[in-house]
């Protein structure tokens, strides 16, 4: 009897979907991997919060309770993480380290891009001509408006004036 209440629970969970920090998880994925489907959180992190939070990395995320899923966004507001981990070190406005999740790390990477842009520097200039901005080759790859070989033609059709007779 106890174990049918338990399975009925358990497929009531997995079925939910859990929404943490604006990004819906479905509720059969491990908390673990559940984490890194939000933008700004990797695998290392991810693992850093579970054990940090002292939450099971193997539950189900359909299975955390409104509390836990509260204490999760809290932590991300304000995370104490190594260094190494975090994702915005020296911010260019405030100049303290931080980690940025979801819409706000795509806010902050696109005033980076606008900035770089702006004063006009390698990075920037590199971004606006959609070329490889870290050093990589450009003779094989990033090449745009690309069209099929000289060795392939596209066959036309021959048009001929008469109908077609029986």
């Amino acid at each position: 009897m106890e174990n049918e209440i338990k399975e009925e629970k358990q497929m009531k969970d997995e079925g939910r979907v859990v929404r943490v920090l604006s990004k819906d998880i479905e509720g059969k994925m491990t908390v673990y991997s559940g984490l890194t489907k939000i933008k700004g959180i990797s695998w290392a992190l991810s693992n850093a919060v579970c054990k940090k939070l002292k939450i099971e990395k193997r539950r189900k995320i359909g299975s955390l309770t409104d509390v836990e899923i509260k204490k999760l966004s809290e932590f991300f507001k304000n995370a104490d993480l190594p260094k190494h981990i975090i994702n915005r070190r020296r911010d260019f406005e405030t100049g303290e380290d931080k980690h940025l999740v979801g819409s706000d790390l795509e806010l902050s990477k696109e005033f980076d891009l606008k900035r770089l842009k702006k004063i006009k520097s390698y990075r920037g200039i590199r971004h606006s001509a959609k070329l490889p901005v870290r050093g990589q080759r450009t003779k094989g790859h990033f090449r745009t408006n690309r069209r099929k070989g000289s060795g392939i033609k596209s066959k036309k059709k021959e048009k001929t004036d008469k109908p077609y007779v029986k």
